[in-house]
C-alpha cells in the first residue's frame, strides 16, 4: 500500500476504536495501564535492542549529545515511564463526568456530560518515552491516539507500540487505540493532517519549525506552543532574595525546557541595588547576560542585547534583562514579546499582584513563585499531554481533562417544544 493509503486505514481504525474505546469502565482502562507497565518492564531487553538500533543510526547521523540523551531509553528513563504510567492509574477518571443539571422552564432537565474527544494525532520529535506518556493519557481519558514520531526514534516507537498493543489485545481492547504510523517521511504528516473524517485534534510537539509547518497545513483543529519565552517582572517593593531564587531556578535549573526563565524585567527603581545581586548569583552559575542600555549602565561587564534578543528563547544559559519604568510598561514588553506560555511577577504589593494575574495573557500566570513550575504534574494534574498557548479549548498544560469535551445530555417526560 502507498503511504497515504496504509495512514488513511490505520485512521480508520483508530475511529472504529474510539467509539470503544469511550465505553469502557475506569477499572478496564487501569487494568489495561497496568498490564501496559508490567509489559515495559517484561519487555525491557527488546525494546533497549530496538532502541540501541536508533542510537547507532543518530551517532552516525551526527546527532548532538544532548539529542542522543533525549533518544535514549535507559534502565532510568524505562522505570520513568512504567512510574507514569502508574501515576495515571491513579488519577480520577473524567468521563462521563456529569455537572450543570438544571431544570428548564419547559420542565426538562439539562446538564452536561464529559466525554472523550475521540481520536488524538501527535507529532512528534525525539523522544521516545512521549509514545507511552502520550497513549496513557488518552487511554485513560477513553481516546483513541495515532502517533507519528521522528525518523530518529523510529524502531523505539514501534517496539513500544507493540508491546503497547499487546498488553490492550490482552485485555481485550482493540488494539488500533494506541498505533505508531510506521514510516518516517514527510508524506505521512501531511496525510495526517488532511483526515479531518478520523482525527478530531491533532497535537505537535517538538521544535517551532514543526509547529508551525502543523498548524499551517492542518484540516483539523492543532493545540499548539510555538515557543516559551517566559518572563519574570521584579516590581517595585520585591524581596530581593526571593527574586535572586526565583531568577536562578527559572534560568540555571534545566535551561533547555520551554517553562525556563527568558528574560527578566526590573523596575527602574529596583535595578541599581538588586542586579548586582542576581549578576553575581547567574554569572557563577555561567549565564550569558545580554542587556538594555540601563541595564549595561548598572552592570558594565554584560553584553548589550541586540533587538532579536527580545522574543527569543534561548533554550540556553542565555538571559535578556531589561530595565523597565513601571508594571505598565513591563506589562507591555511581555505584550510585544511573550509567547503565551507563562510569566510572573515578583511583588509585596498585592493591589500590583492581582492587576497582573488579571491583565497579563498568557496559559500561566504566577506571584513569586518560578516559570518551572509550570508543568501539569507541578499544577496537580498528574501528567501531561503537552502545552497549550492557543485558547481553544484547551489553555496551558494539558492533562486529562483536556482530553475530553463536555457534550450537552437532556432528560424529559414527554415535554415537546411550544
Amino acid at each position: 500500500m502507498s503511504i497515504q493509503e496504509t495512514i488513511q486505514q490505520m485512521a480508520h481504525a483508530a475511529k472504529k476504536a474510539a467509539r470503544t474505546m469511550a465505553n469502557l469502565s475506569t477499572t478496564a482502562k487501569n487494568n489495561a495501564l497496568l498490564k501496559m507497565a508490567d509489559a515495559l518492564m517484561a519487555q525491557k531487553d527488546y525494546i533497549q535492542q530496538e532502541n540501541q538500533k536508533d542510537l547507532v543510526a543518530g551517532r552516525a547521523k551526527g546527532l548532538s549529545a544532548a539529542m542522543l540523551d533525549r533518544l535514549e531509553l535507559s534502565d532510568k528513563v524505562m522505570a520513568a515511564m512504567v512510574k507514569g504510567l502508574q501515576e495515571v492509574i491513579a488519577l480520577p477518571d473524567p468521563v462521563g463526568e456529569i455537572s450543570e443539571m438544571n431544570k428548564q422552564p419547559s420542565g426538562i432537565t439539562v446538564g452536561r456530560m464529559r466525554i472523550p474527544l475521540g481520536v488524538i494525532g501527535m507529532i512528534y520529535e525525539s523522544r521516545p518515552n512521549v509514545t507511552v506518556d502520550a497513549a496513557s493519557l488518552c487511554l485513560k481519558a477513553g481516546n483513541a491516539i495515532l502517533l507519528r514520531g521522528g525518523s530518529e526514534a523510529i524502531n523505539s516507537n514501534l517496539a513500544l507500540a507493540k508491546v503497547l498493543q499487546e498488553a490492550l489485545a490482552s485485555e481485550n481492547i482493540d488494539a488500533a487505540a494506541i498505533q505508531v504510523i510506521p514510516m518516517a517521511d514527510r508524506e505521512a504528516v501531511n496525510v495526517m493532517l488532511t483526515l479531518e473524517e478520523q482525527i478530531d485534534l491533532i497535537i505537535p510537539r517538538g521544535g517551532e519549525g514543526l509547529i508551525r509547518f502543523v498548524a499551517e497545513n492542518s484540516r483539523i483543529p492543532v493545540l499548539k506552543h510555538y515557543k516559551g519565552v517566559c518572563h519574570v517582572f521584579v516590581d517595585e517593593s520585591a524581596d530581593h532574595g526571593m527574586a535572586v531564587d526565583i531568577v536562578m531556578n527559572g534560568k540555571v535549573q534545566r535551561p533547555g525546557v520551554c517553562n525556563a526563565l527568558e528574560a527578566l524585567l526590573v523596575h527602574k527603581n529596583e535595578a541599581a541595588l538588586f542586579l548586582p545581586k542576581v549578576w553575581a548569583a547567574l554569572k557563577d552559575a555561567g549565564v550569558e547576560l545580554r542587556g538594555c542600555k540601563r541595564a549595561g549602565a548598572i552592570l558594565p561587564e554584560i553584553k548589550a542585547a541586540l533587538p532579536t534578543d527580545w522574543g527569543m528563547e534561548f533554550l540556553d544559559l542565555i538571559l535578556a534583562v531589561k530595565v523597565v519604568d513601571d508594571m505598565e510598561a513591563a506589562m507591555d514588553h511581555i505584550v510585544q514579546y511573550g509567547s503565551l506560555h507563562t510569566e510572573v511577577i515578583i511583588t509585596n504589593n498585592y493591589a500590583h499582584s492581582q492587576r497582573f494575574l488579571r491583565e497579563v495573557d498568557a496559559s500561566a500566570v504566577m506571584v513569586n513563585a518560578s516559570t518551572r513550575f509550570s508543568d501539569g504534574g507541578q499544577f496537580g494534574l498528574g501528567s501531561e499531554i503537552g502545552i497549550s498557548t492557543t485558547k481553544l479549548h484547551a489553555y496551558g498544560p494539558m492533562g486529562l481533562k483536556e482530553l475530553t469535551t463536555k457534550k450537552f445530555i437532556v432528560y424529559g417526560d414527554g415535554q415537546v417544544r411550544s
